[in-house]
């Protein structure tokens, strides 16, 4: 009951007054149950712009915690997140080339698409350096890192060679992470990419628990490493370039969600993955509304938000880390 209550409830924050009885009574009448609707303006602010910003926060923070949770675990690296394959550089560079150079007319549809696509061609170049059987999880680490590296110097070429000051502040502020253009065929999308890592990741949970002690332990145990490590980067790596497609680069939701659910649910990831979806979901759906709310009628980027967050989050998690071992 958590998250349904924290999404009526972050969807009657903002300017216009708004109950939790005039959410479910909105929600209530677009599925067909009796009710009168609420007046047009009241209607479109719950059904066309709040509630669908709403469950993408929810949806992208709970995909974005649960794919960090299976990269740590996968590459036993602790500062592992989402971004770890070059995907939210890839998507930088593609969305940048619909911003600036004008791809597809500047379109959400096609911002939304070149965002996908560089997240996609970002992942290849991984895959191209570490080759199908991955090799170890150093390799994986440092593959990213230069593909990060790669894709960060195309998105600055584009910027300098052919950006002006709009479009420089409209790429600043994809790129630090917002989810001011959220709809339903948005929200439907990171729906599917969300639900469709959860469950393929969760079915791999015994194979993420062995991996925590390393490959060798996991084929001891009769799992393929390089077929599982495959399939869950791949898994991973989808899932994250639909949900930077959709938000831009939200940072320290997928790095300090799964350190900080394991002191409360601890390690097996069959309890962990579960336990991140809804916590990740929470912090960036509250995130999200303090973003849109603290500053009225400015807002902020949620990145922003989640990086001030986060950064003392995670001091204070590794802090504890290092007092208990």
């Amino acid at each position: 009951m958590l998250l349904p209550l924290s999404v009526a409830l972050a969807v009657t924050v903002g300017a216009a007054g708004l109950s939790i009885g005039d959410v479910f009574q909105t929600i209530a009448v677009h599925l067909g149950v009796p009710p009168a609707p609420l007046t047009g303006l009241q209607d479109a602010i719950v059904w066309e712009l709040r509630l669908p910003r709403v469950l993408l926060a929810a949806l992208v923070g709970g995909g974005l915690a649960v794919c960090g949770a299976v990269l740590q675990a996968l590459t036993r690296n602790p500062l592992a997140d989402p971004y770890l394959l070059g995907i939210s550089s890839g998507a930088s560079t593609g969305a940048v080339a619909v911003l600036i150079l004008g791809l597809g007319s500047g379109a959400a549809a096609a911002l939304t698409a070149g965002a996908f696509t560089g997240s996609l061609l970002a992942f290849c170049c991984v895959l191209a350096l570490i080759g199908m059987t991955l090799g170890g999880s150093i390799r994986v680490v440092l593959a990213g890192v230069a593909v990060s590296q790669l894709f960060g110097a195309l998105t600055s070429l584009i910027v300098i060679w052919a950006g002006d000051d709009r479009s420089t502040r409209g790429v600043t502020f994809w790129l630090l992470g917002s989810l001011a253009s959220a709809g339903w065929t948005t929200a439907a999308l990171c729906a599917a990419a969300t639900g469709i890592a959860l469950a393929v990741c969760w079915f791999a949970s015994p194979a993420l628990d062995a991996f925590a002690f390393g490959r060798e332990a996991a084929a001891s145990l009769g799992i393929p490493p390089a077929r599982t490590q495959l399939i869950l980067f791949v898994t991973t790596a989808l899932s994250t370039a639909a949900l930077v497609a959709a938000s831009g680069a939200i940072g320290f939701v997928g790095l300090v969600v799964p350190h900080a659910v394991r002191f409360l649910v601890g390690s097996r990831h069959r309890v962990l993955l579960p336990a991140c979806a809804l916590y990740g979901a929470i912090f960036l759906l509250w995130a999200d509304t303090a973003a849109r709310t603290l500053f009225s009628p400015r807002e902020i980027p949620v990145g922003v938000l989640t990086a001030l967050i986060g950064v003392p989050a995670f001091a204070v998690i590794m802090r504890r880390r290092s007092a208990g071992s």
